[in-house]
């Protein structure tokens, strides 16, 4: 055995896994959209496999929250970005591999250009708009798509968009996923999670993209895996073999408008806006800036009362949360004068502890 080889010896001694197979992973150029509780797990152990390119896109920063199940990371590391962190510690995980940072916001504008440059691409990201967006690119550009999610005590995995041997291709995340509000559906930080189920359905991630590249008849093409990490039990549900979707062009994402912790921490005891905290009630009450707070699901009622008064304010730990409810807002009630703080409250924190 080449000594190259030498670190894979374990995983080149299973049936049907020989030298050749190897060299498929070395050469295989592999794309992770997202390095937070899928994506950490996942990039370990694609690096560990020896996939030969792989490339993390992300541009959020490491905070306290993501410790328990975001394993690259470590708190002396708060407030640095992902993608560069995360990047260094798989190139030091296994130096014979190329590990590309990407830390970029995926838009329409860029997510064709991104995965261009990959074979396969994996969805470790964590709200709807990106994970519609890169389905459709993957979509038009013939590419599959392995695709994970999270929530509480369930994950799912399937792979999108495979090619079949007729030249059809297999479903997509629209065929089984035509619509979502994401406004109305808490992410982690909200609905919580167990930190080891990330573990699992990223590790799931992580073998789906192996036995695609080493052309395997197994994978989770035209099925949808779920999992309870609570019962240890899964459910493969087939969701056929063709896509029904015809999808021509990408989606416009319009972005949410965004205002500064800076500028509000400066005019807020001017009562300038009208603040919505849209965290749970367990969060408002632990640690708040003010203003009303509603749950997801009441907000639309609510907002119908406050969008003719001054402008409105959403604020919640990251701005994630607000980020997706402003966007669902405007385009409920277009001429509604709303932003999303930017960065939430950890940034609103992280201010006050520089000044």
């Amino acid at each position: 055995m080449p000594d190259e080889f030498a670190r894979y010896s374990c995983q080149l001694a299973l049936p049907d896994f020989n030298e050749a197979t190897q060299q498929k992973l070395q050469s295989a150029k592999v794309l992770i959209a997202g390095v937070g509780g899928l994506g950490c797990p996942c990039g370990l152990y694609l690096a560990a496999s020896g996939i030969g390119t792989i490339g993390i896109v992300d541009y959020d920063t490491i905070s306290i929250t993501n410790l328990h199940r975001q394993v690259l990371y470590i708190e002396a590391e708060l407030g640095l970005k992902k993608s560069v962190i995360a990047c260094a510690k798989l190139q030091n995980q296994n130096p014979g591999i190329s590990v590309i940072s990407h830390d970029v916001k995926i838009t329409s504008q860029n997510v064709m250009e991104l995965i261009s440059r990959y074979d396969i691409i994996i969805d470790c990201t964590d709200n709807f708009d990106t994970r519609y967006l890169l389905n459709d690119a993957c979509v038009l550009q013939h590419k599959p798509l392995v695709y994970g999610a999270i929530y509480q005590y369930e994950g799912q995995v399937s792979v999108w968009n495979v090619s079949n041997n007729d030249g059809t291709r297999s479903p997509n995340y629209r065929d089984v996923f035509p619509a979502v509000n994401a406004a109305q559906i808490p992410n982690c930080a909200e609905g919580g999670v167990m930190p080891a189920l990330t573990g699992i359905i990223g590790c799931m991630q992580a073998n789906e993209v192996i036995k695609y590249l080493r052309n395997d008849s197994e994978i989770l093409s035209g099925k949808l895996l779920m999992f309870n990490v609570r019962t240890m039990q899964s459910t493969v549900i087939k969701t056929g073999n063709i896509t029904k979707t015809k999808i021509t062009s990408l989606a416009d994402i319009a972005e949410e408008p965004l205002i500064s912790v800076m500028q509000v921490k400066e005019e807020i005891t001017n009562n300038t806006y009208q603040l919505i905290d849209v965290r749970t009630p367990d969060e408002h009450a632990s640690f708040n800036i003010g203003g009303e707070n509603f749950h997801l699901n009441e907000l639309e009622k609510n907002i119908r009362e406050l969008k003719d008064t001054k402008p409105i304010i959403l604020y919640c730990s990251t701005g994630k949360r607000s980020g997706e409810a402003v966007r669902y807002l405007k385009q409920q009630f277009p001429g509604i004068n709303i932003f999303s703080l930017e960065g939430g409250l950890e940034k609103w924190k992280q201010l006050a502890i520089d000044q």
